[in-house]
């Protein structure tokens, strides 16, 4: 009988967490469509644009995170990996462009005059990241 309890309780958790994974994934701007996405040509751009002005590994990245470089943005953050290859919903640097999740601290970029990046760039940003990362 406990067994049954307990698999049944596994059960429950799985379809929660399930559930919120979909529930976040469904606020996620759509993959862009592009094949073939890779740092240096799409993703760095971005970056270079809106977040290496905290995330620049000659200075001091903020977080420990530096996005400057593929190897920067692989390697993470002193918390840890921020991009799982080919898994972009689970990915911390896309909930944190996208400004997902309970805590806006984590939004990023951050500063009274930083914009939120467009959901054709985070589109992008997905995309590469559900390609590999590469």
């Amino acid at each position: 009988m406990n067994l049954n309890k307990f698999a049944l309780a596994t059960l429950a958790a799985t379809f929660s967490f399930a559930a919120v994974v979909s529930a976040e994934d469904a606020k996620l701007p759509a993959a862009s469509t592009k094949t073939g996405v890779t740092y240096a040509t799409d993703i760095k751009p971005i970056f270079d644009a809106a977040c290496v002005k905290c995330h620049d590994s000659t200075k001091k990245p903020k977080a420990g995170l530096a996005l400057d470089s593929l190897e920067g943005v692989l390697k993470g953050a002193k918390h840890g990996k921020v991009v799982t290859p080919k898994d972009s919903a689970h990915s911390d640097l896309l909930l944190s462009v996208a400004h997902i999740g309970d805590d806006p601290m984590t939004f990023m970029p951050k500063g009274k005059e930083a914009k939120k990046l467009t959901d054709e760039q985070i589109g992008l940003i997905r995309a590469w990241i559900d390609q590999g990362a590469k």
